[in-house]
């Protein structure tokens, strides 16, 4: 008996017709995902929400009549279990917070290479955040020159930075565990406390708070 596959409905809002037609042939050569909508607009992507289930989002950022964090917060504070993938350039990093603070579940570069691609909806798919490395490593370098942010590692202990610099790097749990000759447990409890530590809600939110005061180096 075959057994049944979840297929997982995708859809793409950018305001770049040609980038869509790219990303969509991409996207449904993916086992298990499925292109079902297409928007322009920040206020089409919500309309069509009313109408088409949706599981994943990829959502430009800036766009015409409503940006990408608009839309964001909109649609999540509707659709609460919606998983979006925020599709950025070089030079966005100053919308990332927001984005972050919106509840999106990860971050990929509009010129990434099908292998992170993939990466980034197998992690959300997971119930995990998703950050391009190229794009954590340009908002390090960005922050590296700012003296704005001389970074603050308040009441982390040296195990916790440990595991906050891993996570970061897009490790689970168990791979930590296994890093760090740590019971998976264990890491479940440190993770728990750095998110307590730190007041963050979530690894989205954790990681910009570890880029920002110079916790991480990658």
């Amino acid at each position: 008996m075959k057994n049944d596959v979840k297929v997982y409905n995708l859809m793409i809002v950018d305001d770049h017709a040609l980038f869509r037609n790219g990303l969509r042939l991409l996207l449904n050569s993916f086992e298990k995902f499925k292109v079902v909508a297409e928007a322009s607009t920040g206020v089409e992507f919500l309309d069509i929400l009313e109408v088409i289930p949706v599981d994943i989002v990829l959502l430009d950022i800036e766009m015409p009549e409503m940006d990408g964090i608009m839309a964001a917060q909109k649609a999540l504070a509707n659709y609460p279990d919606l998983k979006i993938i925020t599709l950025s350039m070089y030079g966005d990093e100053e919308y990332y917070y927001k984005m972050v603070d919106a509840g999106v579940s990860g971050f990929l570069l509009k010129d990434s290479d099908i292998d992170e691609v993939q990466a980034a909806l197998s992690a959300v798919v997971d119930g995990r955040n998703y950050f391009s490395q190229d794009l954590l490593q340009s908002l390090i370098t960005r922050l590296s020159h700012s003296v704005d942010h001389p970074g603050d590692v308040g009441d982390l202990t040296e195990r916790e930075i440990e595991i906050v610099s891993l996570i970061c790097q897009g490790l689970p749990n168990v791979e930590i565990s296994e890093k760090l000759f740590l019971s998976k447990r264990t890491v479940e409890k440190h993770r728990a406390n750095i998110l307590e530590k730190t007041n963050c809600r979530n690894t989205a939110s954790l990681v910009m708070y570890a880029i920002k005061n110079r916790i991480v180096k990658i």
